[in-house]
């Protein structure tokens, strides 16, 4: 049997279908066997005010998706049309083909793959914006 594999440290908390869940003292590991469920380690959460660029309110948005206490179909689109813009914008090769994954992920309505794949852009926006502002 395969699943999700979660490794979770003491008293670290994580989102499923909308529940907050805190592991107990000792590290534990938990397997999600549902294929479909909506899952996020809320230590690697992007609060509202840390969505302050293109990517990070991308990510926010696909985040907005995991926790299921949104209208969806509105964010669906607010949240491909943020990818396709800066799809416009990261025109590199990598950047390239991880958006594009990005976009597959938004059209299977798969908002995990979705924020994995665009936390992978936030250090070069980080290093575009460093060499913007100088």
């Amino acid at each position: 049997m395969s699943g999700l594999v979660l490794k979770l440290g003491p008293k670290e908390r994580v989102l499923i279908n909308g529940a907050v869940i805190e592991n107990g003292e000792r590290r534990s590991r938990i397997t999600v066997l549902t294929s479909k469920a909506n899952i996020l380690r809320l230590r690697d959460a992007i609060h509202p005010e840390e969505a302050n660029t293109p990517v990070r309110r991308a990510c926010y948005l696909a985040q907005l998706l995991l926790s299921g206490e949104v209208d969806a179909q509105p964010l669906w689109e607010r949240l491909i049309g943020q990818v396709q813009v800066l799809a416009d914008v990261l025109v590199d090769a990598e950047s390239s083909r991880i958006l594009r994954n990005a976009q597959d992920a938004i059209l299977e309505r798969n908002a995990y793959s979705c924020l994995k794949l665009l936390k992978q852009i936030i250090p070069l926006e980080a290093h575009l914006l460093r060499h913007h502002n100088r």
